[in-house]
């Protein structure tokens, strides 16, 4: 009942969230021509949904198998993450007023699901799809190498490995248990995908800083909270971020020269005017 009560505040919040995001940074004229080309727009994009559509299937109904093989390999990097930073999230949970665990609750839960979600629906409006489909080989490729280390490695979060450190989401929203349980287990957290797939989008929205201004802004902002989230709910140790925002990084560039690969027409329109390829932005 719980499960299905989050699944369903977590799908109402982001469509929320979506709706109201397109509303502030999408030019009305955006829409009409979308819907005459939303057929066409589907079709290009279909082959790239239906790859991730298959990672996220697959990874699903080995979720168990996996698990059962980190055990049996056994090679768990919890004692050197904390050798590396020590008490460092356990100092973040001691400065940060309890008052704030409620909204960032609300980062972790929402707003990571919120970035996905609108990201894809933004790109999808531009004229081109290259954008789209360079975002769903980057999330696919971070499925793919998240779910290679979460079953090569173990790695226990700070709550789950300190006593000076408390699962504060847990203890607040207990019902939020049970739906993260369903697609992770706490053995899953290096690298932070929360924190890599996050990136991923902010990269993104920086690349189109000039064509969507406003969602660059709000990326920046919701990314950077949802970060700063895994940790200080006990989640993901410093060292877990650090390896996320890494991966993300190389996401971004692999994904990039992929499509280019496979994209005959790599011409920019003019809604994409003055946008740079994220290698060069990257390295400014």
């Amino acid at each position: 009942m719980a499960l299905g009560y989050v699944t369903l505040v977590t799908i109402a919040t982001v469509c929320l969230g979506v709706v109201a995001t397109c509303a502030l940074c999408v030019h009305s004229s955006t829409l009409p021509r979308t819907t005459a080309e939303l057929r066409h727009r589907i079709r290009t994009i279909a082959p790239y949904l239906g790859v991730i559509g298959v990672i996220l299937l697959v990874k699903r109904l080995t979720h168990y198998r996996r698990l059962e093989l980190s055990y049996a390999l056994d090679w768990d990097l919890t004692d050197e993450i904390y050798a590396v930073e020590g008490s460092f999230v356990a100092s973040v949970q001691d400065v940060v007023p309890d008052a704030l665990i409620g909204f960032f609750s609300v980062m972790y839960m929402f707003g990571f699901p919120y970035l996905l979600a609108t990201a894809f629906v933004l790109y999808v409006l531009l004229p081109t799809q290259r954008r789209v489909k360079e975002l769903l080989v980057a999330f696919a490729l971070n499925t793919l190498i998240g779910s290679l280390f979460y079953t090569v490695f173990i790695a226990y979060g700070p709550r789950n490995h300190l006593s000076s450190v408390d699962g504060l989401m847990y203890q607040f929203y207990p019902q939020t248990q049970e739906l993260t349980a369903e697609i992770s287990a706490n053995t899953n957290v290096f690298p932070s995908l929360h924190t890599s797939l996050a990136v991923i989008v902010l990269l993104f929205a920086w690349r189109s800083r000039r064509t969507y201004p406003r969602w660059f802004s709000i990326a920046a902002t919701v990314s950077t909270f949802v970060v700063f989230s895994t940790m200080y709910l006990g989640i993901h140790w410093l060292v877990d971020v650090v390896a996320g925002v890494v991966l993300a990084v190389w996401c971004v560039l692999t994904a990039e020269r992929i499509v280019a690969q496979v994209v005959d027409d790599d011409r920019v329109p003019v809604s994409d005017d003055g946008e740079e390829r994220i290698a060069s932005e990257v390295s400014d």
